[in-house]
């Protein structure tokens, strides 16, 4: 059974940055695609940003695009999301998500609230 645990996440000033993190355990980490996504209230979940294996392959959303980059350490089995330039509309619940490239069996951590405000 997979388990995500997020951290990182906290209240940043606009403009302000966070990194936070995603610690994959329970099964064969370089066997699934890891991705962010984040839901702010009265909104629907939305996809952040997305790593395949190798970590060379990323997509993100367009309202993220130059300001977040996400990574993965294949030997920690971690992921990671770099937020920089944090605006307020950035302020949501952040979720890890996992999906398999064999059998897409899929997993969701436990979110990290992000709060961008002064």
């Amino acid at each position: 059974q997979v388990h995500l645990v997020e951290s990182g996440g906290g209240l940043v000033q606009p403009g302000g940055s966070l990194r936070l993190s995603c610690t994959f355990s329970g099964s064969t980490f370089s066997s699934y695609a890891m991705s962010w996504y984040r839901q702010a209230p009265g909104k629907e979940r939305e996809l952040v940003a997305a790593v395949h294996n190798g970590g060379i392959s990323t997509n993100y959303a367009d309202s993220v695009k130059g300001r977040f980059t996400i990574s993965r350490d294949n030997v920690y089995q971690q992921v990671y999301l770099q937020m920089n330039s944090l605006k307020p509309e950035d302020t949501a619940v952040y979720y890890c998500y996992a999906i398999s490239y064999y059998d897409r069996q899929d997993y969701w951590g436990q979110g990290t609230q992000v709060t961008v405000s002064s």
